[in-house]
C-alpha cells in the first residue's frame, strides 16, 4: 500500500468532519456569538488576559497542545501494526480528541475563562475543583518530567538541534518585541521571522553544541520556569507563534515529500494483540496519547487559551481545527515508521530512539525534494524540539495556576503560608523541582505510559466537567457522556497494569503516583454522579 492513499484518506476525512461535525459540536454547546466581549477583553490584565489576534493565538494554541506526544506516541504505538494506530488517531481524533478541545474551550469561555477546575467547582462542588486541581497538578508534573526528557534526548542525540532551539528562543524575543511592543508590521516581521528561523537551522548545523541528557534536563527546565513566569508577550506568544510557522512548514513540506517519495507502507498491518508494550487494550491508546486526545489540551484551552481568545468565532478553527492538525501530524509520524520493514523499525528503534526514528524518515523524505539530508534531518529534530519547548514552558505555567486552585481559600484572606507558595515565581519552582526529581528517577519506558494514562484519564475528567456543566443547565450531554466513558474505561486499566509493573520493578516513586492518581479519578467520579444524580432528581421534582 502506498502512503500516499494513507494521507489523502486522512486529509480528507479530517476536513470533512471539520465542516460538519465540528459544526454539529459547536451546535450542541450552543453556539458562538461574534459580538460577545471574551474574557480576554473584560478582565484584560496584559499577563496573562491579553486579546490575541486570531492567527497569533491559533500559533499559540497549536504549538502548546502538538508537542512531542502526536510524533513519539505513533511511532512507539507501531508495534501493534499501522492499522490499528492509523484508525485511532482518526477516529479518536474526531470523535473524542477534537470535542473535549472544542468543549474544553468553550465552556472555559462561558466561565469566564476559568480552568476545568473552577467549572467543576461551579458545576460539582468544591472538593471536585480541589482534587480535579490535585490531579492535574500530579499530572503536569508528569508532563513536564516526560518532555524535558524528550528534549534532552533529541539535543543530546541531534546537537544541531540544540543549537537552532536556543537561537529560536532570543529570536522569539526580539520579535515579541518589536511586533507586540514597538507595533512593526505584523506581515513583514513574520516574513523576517521565517526567514532568521531558517537561518538558526543552518547554524545549527554549522555550530553543534554537544551536553549530555543529564545535562540537558536541568538547563530545559530552568528555561521552562524563567519562560513561564514572565508575562505572555514576552517569550510564549512571539515563540509560539513563530513556532507555528515551523509547524505549518513541517506539515506542508512533510505531505509534499510524501507525495514525491511515495514510500510504501512495509510495516505489518497488525501484528498481535501483545507486544512488549503490552495489551493492545488499553496500552495502544494511551500509547498514541496526544496524537488522539489528550488531557493536556484542556488545560491550554481552559489556562492560556481561553484568556487570550479575542473572538467566539475562533473557537472552533482553534479547538477542533487545531485537533485535527495535530492527528494529521501523528498521521506523518506513523509514515516515517510505517516505510520501514518490521525488523528495521525495531532495530532502529533500539539504536537511535524514536527522535532519531523521526528525524531520519523525515530527513529521507525531505531529500526528494531536493533538501540536504543532514539538514532535513536537523529539520525534523527542531520540529520534534519546537514542539516539545512549546509544550514544556506552557505546562510550566499551567502548573503554577493549579497550584494556585489547589491551595486557595474559597473564602477569606489566605494564610502567609499559602501566599507564599502561590507567589509565581516559588509555584513554578515546586513544579520545576518535582519534575527535574521525577525525571532523573525513573527511566523512559515507565514515565511515557505513565504520562500517556495519566493525561489521558486527565481528559475523560475534563469531559466530565462539560457533561456536568450541560447537564446543570439542561443540554443534551451525550457527545461528551460516551466518550467520557470509553476514555474512563481505558485509562483507569492502564494504571493498574501500570501498577503492576511499577511495583514489579521495585519503583516504589512511580507506584505511589499510580495510586495517587487512581484515587483522586476515582473519587471525583464519584462526586460528579452523586451531582449529577441529585440534579436529576431536582428536575424530576420540579416537572
Amino acid at each position: 500500500m502506498s502512503a500516499i492513499v494513507l494521507i489523502v484518506i486522512a486529509i480528507v476525512v479530517f476536513i470533512i468532519a471539520y465542516l460538519t461535525y465540528g459544526s454539529f459540536i459547536i451546535k450542541k454547546l450552543g453556539g458562538v456569538d461574534p459580538k460577545a466581549k471574551t474574557p480576554a477583553y473584560t478582565m484584560r490584565d496584559d499577563v496573562d488576559y491579553v486579546p490575541t489576534r486570531g492567527p497569533v493565538l491559533m500559533g499559540h494554541h497549536f504549538a502548546s497542545i502538538a508537542g512531542a506526544a502526536p510524533i513519539v506516541g505513533p511511532i512507539v504505538a507501531a508495534a501493534f501494526g499501522w492499522i490499528p494506530v492509523f484508525l485511532w488517531i482518526v477516529l479518536g481524533g474526531i470523535f473524542i480528541g477534537a470535542v473535549h478541545d472544542t468543549a474544553s474551550l468553550y465552556a472555559s469561555i462561558r466561565h469566564k475563562a476559568k480552568s476545568i477546575a473552577e467549572i467543576l467547582k461551579e458545576n460539582v462542588g468544591v472538593s471536585a475543583k480541589k482534587l480535579f486541581a490535585a490531579f492535574a497538578w500530579l499530572t503536569l508534573i508528569l508532563v513536564l518530567a516526560v518532555f524535558a526528557f524528550v528534549i534532552a534526548k533529541t539535543f543530546a542525540a541531534i546537537p544541531s538541534v540544540a543549537t537552532a532551539s536556543l537561537l529560536f528562543i532570543v529570536l522569539a524575543i526580539i520579535f515579541g518585541y518589536t511586533v507586540l511592543r514597538r507595533g512593526a508590521p505584523l506581515l513583514l516581521s513574520s516574513i523576517v521571522g521565517v526567514v532568521l528561523l531558517a537561518l538558526c537551522v543552518w547554524l545549527g548545523v554549522l555550530f553543534p553544541i554537544s551536553l549530555s541528557l543529564t545535562w540537558w534536563i536541568p538547563i530545559l527546565l530552568a528555561y521552562a520556569f524563567i519562560a513561564a513566569s514572565l508575562p505572555v508577550w514576552i517569550i510564549l506568544q512571539p515563540r509560539d507563534y513563530l513556532n507555528s510557522f515551523l509547524l505549518y512548514g513541517f506539515l506542508i513540506a512533510a505531505v509534499i515529500a510524501i507525495f514525491a517519495t511515495n514510500p510504501a507502507i512495509k510495516l505489518p498491518a497488525f501484528t498481535s494483540f501483545e507486544t512488549d508494550l503490552g495489551f493492545l487494550f488499553p496500552i495502544l491508546f494511551v500509547t498514541v496519547a496526544c496524537g488522539a486526545i489528550s488531557g493536556f489540551h484542556s488545560l491550554v484551552s481552559s489556562g492560556t487559551t481561553s484568556k487570550q481568545l479575542s473572538s467566539e468565532v475562533h473557537i472552533k478553527r482553534i479547538g477542533y481545527g487545531g485537533m485535527l492538525l495535530e492527528c494529521l501530524l501523528a498521521v506523518i509520524a506513523l509514515i516515517t515508521v510505517a516505510y520501514l520493514l518490521l525488523g528495521d523499525y525495531t532495530a532502529l528503534l533500539k539504536e537511535v530512539g524514536w527522535g532519531g526514528v523521526f528525524s531520519q524518515g523525515v530527513g529521507n523524505f525531505l531529500t526528494s525534494i531536493g533538501i540536504p539530508l543532514a539538514v532535513g534531518v536537523g529539520f525534523g529534530g527542531l520540529v520534534l524540539a519546537a514542539f516539545a519547548l512549546t509544550t514544556l514552558d506552557t505546562a510550566t505555567r499551567l502548573c503554577r495556576f493549579m497550584l494556585v486552585e489547589l491551595t486557595e481559600k474559597e473564602e477569606g484572606k489566605p494564610s502567609a503560608i499559602v501566599t507564599f507558595i502561590t507567589n509565581r515565581w516559588v509555584a513554578g519552582a515546586i513544579g520545576v523541582g518535582l519534575a527535574v526529581w521525577l525525571a532523573l528517577s525513573g527511566g523512559w519506558s515507565t514515565l511515557w505510559p505513565l504520562f500517556g494514562s495519566a493525561n489521558q484519564l486527565m481528559a475523560s475528567l475534563a469531559l466530565l466537567a462539560v457533561a456536568a456543566w450541560l447537564t446543570r443547565i439542561g443540554k443534551d450531554n451525550k457527545f461528551v457522556l460516551y466518550p467520557m466513558v470509553f476514555m474512563m474505561a481505558v485509562t483507569l486499566t492502564a494504571l493498574v497494569f501500570m501498577f503492576l509493573k511499577t511495583i514489579a520493578a521495585a519503583n516504589i516513586v512511580q507506584s505511589i503516583v499510580v495510586v495517587v492518581l487512581f484515587i483522586l479519578a476515582v473519587v471525583l467520579v464519584y462526586l460528579a454522579i452523586t451531582r449529577l444524580r441529585a440534579v436529576g432528581k431536582q428536575k424530576t421534582a420540579a416537572s
